[in-house]
C-alpha cells in the first residue's frame, strides 16, 4: 500500500516532540503519545548545538529556544585546577549554521511542546502488528487504532524498539555522570568549560538564571542513593579548581542531583515494515559530543522532509535510515575518540590537548556544519 494518512509517534522526548512539530506544519494527521503523566524534563541543561539550533529554526521554536537560552561563544578544555589547555572559538566553527545555546532542559520541552501541539499523556503501546491498512496498534487503554507510519521516539529504554529489533539493551559506557544546575554565575564562565582530572572530569554550561554542571566520573555502574549525593559528589571533586567547588557550595539539596550511567546503543535494524525508530531509540550515544539531542532533532526533520516528498511509506523510511546512519555513525565514533582521550593519564592527555586540541575540535565537528 502506498500513501501517508495518519502517523502514530510514541515518545514525547526531544525526537518525538521535534518529529511532531515538523509533520504537523507539513499537514500531516498525527497522533503523538508520552507513557508519563506528566512532563518531566530530566536532567538539569543542555547545550544546543548550531546543527541543532538550525532545526528548531525551520520547526518554529528556535527563537523561542534563544529567547529562553544563554548563546555560548566559548568551549574550553582546562585542567583540574583550571588552566586552559585549549580554548575553540564557537562561532568561527559553526558560521552561519546558528549560535550555540545553554538552556534548561524544561524550557527547551517548553519551546518543542509549544511547537508539537497536542500529545497524550499517560498512553502508551502494548501491542502492535501489520494489517491490510496499516501498522494496527493497540494501547494500555485497550484501544485500537491504524496508522500508516508508527514511529519510536522513546529514548534510550525504548519499548518500541522490542518490535522493531528484538530484546537490545543498551551497554553501559563506563561512566555515571551527576547533573545539575545551580543559580550562579561565576564572571571567568564565558562558555563550556570542561575541566578534567583523573578518570573523571567537571564540565559548566551557562543556561539563563544560572549555570548547568555536568560531573562525570570512570567507575562501575552504580546506584547512588538520593540521600547524601550531593556531599559524595562534594568529596569526589574536592580537589579541583576554584570555579567547580563554588559551583558545588552553591547546591544545597540532594534532590538537585540527577545521578545516572551513560549509555550507548548501536543497532543495525533501525526499522521494520512500517515502524521506525529514531533518537536515542535507535541510536544512543555518550555525551561526549554533546550530540545526542542534535542527532534526534536533525532525525526527525529529516524523516518529515523526506515524508513530505515521498508519501510512499516503505521507499521514505529506506530513504530515511540511508540518509541518517553514516551521521550518526561518525558522532559515534567520534564520541568513542573523545571518550578514549580523556581516560588517559593526565599529563599525556593534557599535552596532546594543548598541542592539538583546537584542530582535533575543529576536525571533529566540521562535518556537522553541512545539512543533515
Amino acid at each position: 500500500m502506498s500513501g501517508l494518512a495518519r502517523i502514530l509517534i510514541a515518545g514525547g522526548g526531544i525526537a518525538g516532540l521535534s518529529l511532531a512539530a515538523g509533520l504537523r506544519r507539513s499537514g500531516f494527521d498525527v497522533d503523538l503519545v508520552e507513557r508519563n503523566r506528566r512532563w518531566d524534563a530530566v536532567g538539569g541543561g543542555i547545550a544546543v548545538q548550531p546543527n541543532a539550533m538550525r532545526v528548531l529554526r525551520q520547526l518554529g521554536a528556535g527563537e523561542a529556544v534563544e529567547r529562553a537560552g544563554v548563546i555560548v561563544r566559548r568551549w574550553q578544555f582546562r585542567d583540574q585546577q583550571g588552566a586552559v589547555l585549549c580554548d575553540i572559538d564557537l562561532a568561527a566553527l559553526w558560521g552561519a549554521v546558528g549560535p550555540y545555546v545553554g538552556i534548561a532542559r524544561s524550557k527547551l520541552h517548553d519551546a518543542l511542546k509549544s511547537a508539537a501541539g497536542p500529545c497524550r499523556l499517560g498512553v502508551w503501546v502494548t501491542s502492535l502488528g501489520p494489517d491490510d491498512r496499516g501498522v494496527s496498534v493497540t494501547f494500555n487503554d485497550d484501544t485500537v487504532r491504524t496508522y500508516d507510519l508508527v514511529v519510536g521516539a522513546d529514548g534510550v529504554h525504548s519499548a518500541m524498539r522490542q518490535f522493531v529489533a528484538g530484546a537490545v539493551e543498551p551497554a553501559y559506557g563506563g561512566q555515571m555522570v551527576w547533573r545539575s544546575v545551580a543559580r550562579i554565575r561565576p564572571p571567568a564562565l564565558d562558555g563550556i568549560q570542561f575541566w578534567l582530572g583523573d578518570g573523571c572530569f567537571f564540565g559548566l554550561c551557562p543556561v539563563a538564571g544560572g549555570t548547568y554542571g555536568f560531573a562525570n566520573v570512570t567507575q562501575p555502574r552504580a546506584h547512588d542513593p538520593m540521600e547524601g549525593r550531593l556531599e559524595r559528589m562534594r568529596r569526589r571533586f574536592a580537589g579541583f579548581g576554584r570555579l567547580v567547588r563554588d559551583y558545588m557550595a552553591v547546591l544545597d539539596s540532594d534532590e538537585q542531583i540527577h545521578c545516572g550511567p551513560i549509555e550507548w546503543l548501536e543497532i543495525e535494524q533501525w526499522r521494520r515494515g512500517r515502524v521506525v525508530l529514531i533518537g536515542d531509540a535507535a541510536h544512543a550515544s555518550s555525551p561526549m559530543m554533546g550530540q545526542g539531542g542534535s542527532m534526534a532533532m536533525e532525525d526527525a526533520l529529516v524523516l518529515a522532509e523526506i515524508l513530505q516528498a515521498n508519501r510512499d511509506v516503505e521507499i521514505a523510511i529506506d530513504s530515511f535510515v540511508a540518509r541518517r546512519k553514516p551521521r550518526v555513525e561518525w558522532v559515534h565514533r567520534q564520541s568513542r575518540a573523545v571518550g578514549e582521550m580523556l581516560r588517559t593519564p593526565p599529563d599525556t592527555r593534557n599535552a596532546a590537548l594543548r598541542a592539538h586540541g583546537a584542530r582535533a575540535f575543529r576536525e571533529r565537528f566540521q562535518p556537522l556544519t553541512a545539512l543533515p
